[in-house]
Order: structure tokens, then sequence, then C-alpha cells
């Protein structure tokens, strides 16, 4: 007899039994092929005595048969009372006799929930849009200029843009604080990488002066020592590089990975490369938005099993990316609740996705599919080899799939909901600002 019990709004608890005769016959049958290549001493492989067998290995294949059995036994139960099994069920054998005729269990799980969306009709997604510019593909023409700039020393004041070499003492109530110090220290000023206070102390500064200065660190500073307080730096400036920009001609273009072009050529490749990327953030930051309104419409609790997975998912993603960065993750212990917010949309958005893409017919269409590589494809100096790159490998198939499937439900959402167009700032949507 088969029961289920109610145990909380997605935990369920099925009580069922498994005949011990089917218990014995599958013992049976793995003995015997336990036997054919047992290795007992005094025995050849294959002669090995059943009883001799079974003493060796008679607990081992009980052990089997019976976890199997349990298997078994629960798929066919939650197939015959419909249950929507999310992750595996923790079994409990209820009979202390294992040699009785019945063996009862028990089978604690948690079921997938019943997915509901909520009216979208009153929610209002402000959704981002942009129109590149002349002056969007003269500014990038320019940060690769300055990327690929040379520097050359200049007997003058150090001004933005300048690289400089320093000595620097950072002091902590009259201590030297750790990372503090530097000799022969070379700053590109204007490009952020020290605190805007420190750079605009080195503007102004000539060859051989020294200057201290007070200076306050942020809150989240990513030294604690330091964060938030106030400290004072003493700086020695060394020498100032005044930068040279590359002339715009055929070799700045063929660094760039533009072969063969002309002012005009790159013009054009420059702007058909800003359409593509700010299309690409466009859509991720406006498929974040439709998400966040589903979320929010969307009221079911989700397994906590699953939830658990993706905590281990996302906990073993960030160490990966941690080594990738040169730290040493071995024997570190990231905390998991740090992943548990994260994990809990990431389990609720799936489950959204999956009722909307059934309910509506979401899926992505071949056509969708393969209109979404070739566009992709575009960019690269050969759209051919990329398109066959991704038919050659089923698995990449499936990520761009995956994320038609995504614009597909971000599409149908947006056609539910209030929409506001909102003009995007370029540097902001570019990550620059």
């Amino acid at each position: 007899m088969t029961s289920v019990e109610t145990v909380s709004a997605l935990e369920r608890r099925l009580n069922a039994s498994i005949p011990q005769q089917a218990i014995n016959a599958v013992v049976s049958v793995r003995l015997k092929n336990i036997g054919r290549n047992a290795k007992i001493a005094g025995f050849r492989p294959g002669k090995v005595p059943t009883k001799i067998v079974e003493q060796h290995y008679g607990a081992q294949a009980r052990q089997e048969a019976l976890s199997d059995a349990l298997q078994q036994s629960f798929a066919e139960a939650a197939q015959t009372n419909n249950l929507r099994v999310a992750g595996f069920p923790k079994f409990e054998i209820k009979t202390r006799d294992l040699n009785a005729e019945q063996i009862e269990y028990s089978a604690t799980f948690e079921v997938y929930p019943e997915v509901v969306v909520g009216d979208l009709s009153g929610e209002v997604i402000e959704r981002l849009v942009y129109e590149v510019t002349q002056g969007d593909v003269d500014n990038t023409i320019a940060t690769l200029r300055k990327q690929r700039a040379t520097f050359e020393k200049v007997d003058r004041a150090a001004k933005t843009d300048d690289r400089v070499n320093i000595d620097f003492t950072g002091k902590l109530n009259g201590e030297v604080f750790a990372g503090g110090e530097a000799r022969d220290y070379p700053v590109v000023l204007g490009m952020g990488r020290m605190l805007p206070e420190f750079e605009a102390a080195v503007v102004g500064m000539t060859i051989g002066e020294t200057k201290s200065f007070e200076l306050t660190f942020p809150e989240d500073y990513n030294s604690k020592d330091v964060a938030g307080k106030k400290v004072v730096f003493t700086i020695t400036l060394n020498h100032v590089e005044e930068p040279k920009l590359p002339e715009i001609n055929a070799d700045f273009a063929r660094s760039i990975g533009v072969p063969d072009a002309d002012a005009d050529r790159l013009q054009d490749e420059i702007r058909s490369n800003l359409l593509s990327e700010i299309s690409r953030r466009l859509k991720a930051r406006n498929k974040d938005s439709a998400m966040s309104a589903l979320l929010k419409v969307a009221g079911f609790d989700v397994p906590r099993v699953l939830v658990d997975d993706e905590v281990q998912a996302l906990m073993q993603q960030a160490a990966q990316e941690m080594e990738s960065r040169g730290m040493k993750m071995k024997g570190v212990s990231l905390p998991p609740e740090l992943f548990l917010e994260r994990a809990e949309k990431r389990v609720k958005l799936g489950l959204i996705l999956s009722h909307l893409v059934q309910k509506h017919d979401l899926n992505a269409k071949p056509e969708q599919i393969k209109s979404f590589i070739r566009e992709y494809a575009q960019s690269f100096d050969q759209p051919e080899d990329v398109i066959r790159w991704y038919a050659s490998e089923p698995g990449r198939m499936r990520e761009v799939e995956h994320i038609v499937l995504e614009e597909n439900v971000m599409n149908w959402t947006l056609g539910q909901t209030r929409i506001t167009d909102k003009q995007a700032v370029f540097n902001e949507l570019m990550g620059t600002a």
C-alpha cells in the first residue's frame, strides 16, 4: 500500500513497501555475476562455490539490490501518483527485520511548484534605447588612439594624459600602511588607476618636486585598513612623458583589426561594431528589466534542493574565477549564504521561463537560431567559418537556442507590460563611465 503525505508547501513523504522476494531475486542474479569473476584464495576464477561467494559478497549484493529496489519502487510510485519530483529523495527503512516479507520504507522529497505568473499589465518597464552618433564614433577612435599611444619624455609640469614616474609614501597615524609605499611607480594621469584626489595632486607638479597632502579613502575601499580613513601622502615626481597618438592611417587600422582600411572605411567599421555592441548591451539590460518584472509578479515557493544545488554551482564558479585571477583557493571555503539570494532568483526565474515557454510556445524556432548566428557572424572577417563552427557542435547550438529562447520571453513580457523608453547614456551603457 502506498500513501503520500504533505509535509510542507513543497515537501512530501511517500510511504511504501518492497516485497522481499523481489530483493532476493536481484541478490541471486548479482551473486551469480560476481561469482564469474570473483578471485578468492584456493579457487579458480568462475569455480567458486555459491556459498563461498555469498559469504564474501552477500552483504554487498543485498545492499546494492535494496538500493536499486528503493529507487525503482519510488520511481514507479511517483509516476503513479503524478508527482513531479525535484532533486533526489531521502530514504528511510522502516522495517527493522530486513528478512521480513515486506520491507517498508519512506522517502522524503520536494516537488516542483505550480508556477503562477501574475498580471503584468500594471507593471512599467523602462526600455533603454540608444542611437549611435558620429560623436560616439569619433570618441571611440580617440580612445583607441590613446590606448595605442607611445610616450616621450618632456621637461615641463605634469598634466592629464601624461605618463609620470613617481615615488610615494602614504602614512596612517604617522605609520606607513600596507601598500602605501612605492618607488619609480608609473601612472597615466586620467586613466583612473589611482584615486582621483591622488592623480589631481600630481597634476601641475614639476620634475624633482616633492609634495605632501591629505587624502580620505572611500568607505568602500578594498583595503579595510584604510577604508574611510584620512592619510597623508608624500609624492616626488621623477619624470614626465607626454603621449604621442598614432596617425589615423592603414597602420593604425591594422592595429585594431581592420586591414587595408582608409579613414572612411575605418569609420564605417567602427560604427558597425558600435551598433552591434550597443544592440547586444541594450538587449541584455532590457532582458534584465523584463526578468525583474516577471520575478515581481510571480508568487510561488522554490524547492530548497534546487536552490542548494545552484548555490554549489555558483560557489564553484566563483572559486574558478578567483583562481583565474591568480588567487589561491585550495582549502578556502566560500560562505554559501553569499550566494543564496542569487541562487533563489536563478532557480525561480528558470521555473518561470520553463512555464512561459511551454504555455505560450516561446521555444526558439530554427530560423531564429540561424538568424542569430548569421547576425553575430557578421562581426568577424570570415562569417561563414563562424557559422560552420556553431553548426559543428550541438552544445554551441544549444547555447544559442537558450539565448533566443530568453529573447522570446523578454519580448513576450515587454508586450504584456507598459513600456516607457529611456535614452541610455553611452558611457554607462559601455561600462566606461
